[in-house]
């Protein structure tokens, strides 16, 4: 007799292993410490980047922790990549939809170009990368799909509108999937990070711009990646085996207050 879900027999709930995870956008930043913490709780990594190099650094890094991990070079935007990468390292268990850019530019300075990329790269990678794990998930009897948006999604910043409506977008593809996708096992979930400390926000913003910035977090400061990536480990866990179609924002407050 096939037991349900909430009574199967687990070892740990934040145990993962026999699991396969993709991560997208895993070559560098918060993409990097999702597939670093996955890693540690026993899953083997599908580490996406665009960048050959920073694929492999993430590999030889998960590697270098005992874990193990494999490297898959496309574009998000690519669905026929994105479905071979997939069926190579067979089913996808847990799929963690990170890759993404942002620019810094107002209304007038965003052409069509841009405005494309901006919602291809956010929103049409999100659904590319869902689409091609999906079947593989019902074929495992669930899965755990995070999809992360941002602060950005629910209150807006002065630049990158289209960011924000990007972001904006990926909320309600998750709610959608979550309601879709519950028959089958399969939670959705959204991660939406406020400002976080990494080599991107680094370069983009001057120090005097960051202390200004966390002013207004009432914690007082960004957060670290790995604070953000734990965040992703409980959505991907069985710790969150009855939540789907939720977003999580951990901002240190940030939302509270607004940006």
């Amino acid at each position: 007799m096939t037991k349900e879900p909430h009574e199967r027999e687990r070892t740990s709930p934040r145990s993962l292993a026999g699991r396969t995870a993709l991560v997208t956008g895993a070559g560098a930043g918060l993409g990097r410490a999702y597939a670093l913490a996955l890693a540690r709780c026993g899953a083997a990594i599908l580490v996406n980047d665009i960048s050959e190099t920073g694929a492999a650094e993430t590999v030889q890094l998960i590697e270098s922790i005992g874990g193990l991990a494999s490297a898959a070079v496309f574009d998000v935007r690519d669905g026929a990549a994105i479905e071979a990468a997939v069926a190579a390292a067979g089913p996808i268990a847990i799929l963690i939809n990170n890759a993404g850019i942002d620019e810094g530019k107002k209304t007038e300075e965003i052409d069509e170009a841009s405005f494309d990329r901006m919602f291809d790269i956010h929103l049409l990678g999100c659904f590319l990368c869902g689409k091609a794990v999906i079947p593989g998930m019902k074929a495992l009897g669930g899965g755990a799909i995070v999809n992360i948006s941002s602060i950005n999604g629910m209150i807006a910043d002065d630049t990158d509108p289209h960011y924000n409506a990007a972001k904006a977008g990926i909320i309600g593809l998750t709610k959608a999937w979550a309601k879709e996708l519950a028959p089958w096992n399969i939670r959705v979930n959204c991660l939406a990070p406020g400002h976080v400390r990494t080599p991107a926000t680094t370069l983009r913003g001057s120090e005097r711009m960051r202390m200004v910035s966390e002013t207004r977090i009432p914690f007082g400061r960004y957060a670290e990646p790995e604070e953000i990536a734990e965040a992703a480990v409980f959505l991907a866990s069985d710790e969150s085996a009855f939540i789907t179609g939720q977003v999580l924002s951990p901002n240190g407050g940030e939302a509270i207050v607004g940006i």
